[in-house]
């Protein structure tokens, strides 16, 4: 079979449609534009996998298939698109048929830095729209091709599902229910073999890191006089330091290669910390909360408790 598709979400043979019988493996792999996704499809790819990545745009979708090394076909999706989604997963199940499907990566997400207090409550459930809603509906949708061949759904979390930092808390949040999906899917389908398995990268380096500095700065505008009297400096000491962690982070490789080592493995963990600091942040989270507090407002130079009481009260 020829490893390049016309486009995303079709083939040689017209829209949605595979006519020619295919006797590789098959997985699906969301959020596959840029980083952690794009790493995924490719090494999956490469390891004799044919790949559906989802993108959002055709552009992204064709790149994708240039710099392949093995069979990708990108598919159009928008995880809190419910058509979409089933589009989709009828274009996967007309190409694969009886085989079924070996594995579905659910990797696409969104991050949001934001003091609760003044996070803008549509921006937080868009939040949750599509790193946790979005997540569970691309799994259903897959379910019944992932049964047919036995196959494993890997979610792509964030060690964040451990340890909550500050101003992280709309991603905190999202990354510690889809921890609580996993865990749950993982004892629901055990029994038709199917394995869940969680990937918990700390520090990435990938494009996200720009586009952290500049939603940083659009939200301290969003805050206005009072919100930045309130959280102005803390939030800028904080999302520095974030900035520059993850800017010294590990290749989304490395996270390409352990989600591999996950689909292919005959007995993989149920969890797996990937990437520069995950570690060592998995081994603080289990600190007594007033220690770790004083870690975290150490590091990130927060105000100490109570300092801001009376200027609060003036």
């Amino acid at each position: 079979m020829n490893s390049q598709a016309s486009g995303p979400g079709t083939s040689r043979d017209g829209p949605w449609e595979e006519k020619i019988t295919c006797s590789l493996k098959h997985a699906v792999v969301t959020g596959a534009s840029t980083g952690i996704g794009r790493a995924t499809a490719q090494r999956l790819a490469a390891r004799g996998f044919h790949v559906f990545a989802t993108v959002r745009r055709p552009t992204d979708g064709e790149a994708l298939v240039a710099a392949a090394r093995g069979h990708i076909t990108p598919l159009l999706l928008d995880v809190t698109e419910r058509d979409q989604i089933a589009r989709a997963a009828e274009a996967v199940r007309a190409h694969v048929g009886q085989r079924g499907l070996d594995a579905l990566v659910n990797n696409a997400g969104v991050g949001v830095a934001c003091p609760l207090e003044l996070v803008p409550l549509e921006t937080f459930c868009a939040q949750m729209a599509i790193n946790v809603d979005g997540q569970l509906a691309v799994t259903q949708a897959f379910l019944p091709l992932l049964r047919q061949a036995t196959g494993r759904v890997i979610m792509i979390a964030s060690v964040a599902d451990r340890i909550s930092m500050p101003f992280a808390g709309p991603l905190t949040a999202s990354k510690h229910a889809l921890l609580g999906l996993a865990e749950t899917l993982r004892l629901e389908l055990a029994p038709w073999g199917i394995r869940v398995v969680i990937i918990e990268p700390a520090s990435i380096r990938t494009d996200a890191v720009a586009k952290l500095e500049r939603d940083v700065a659009a939200a301290l505008e969003r805050f206005g006089p009072e919100g930045r009297a309130l959280y102005g400096g803390a939030f800028q000491a904080m999302t520095a330091r974030a900035v520059a962690s993850e800017a010294r982070g590990s290749a989304p490789e490395v996270v390409a290669a352990t989600v591999a080592r996950a689909i292919e493995s005959p007995a993989p963990r149920a969890r797996y910390l990937v990437g520069k600091h995950a570690r060592l942040l998995a081994i603080l989270a289990k600190l007594p909360p007033f220690v770790l507090d004083a870690l975290r407002r150490q590091f990130f130079g927060l105000p100490r408790p109570g300092s801001l009481a009376r200027a609060a009260v003036r």
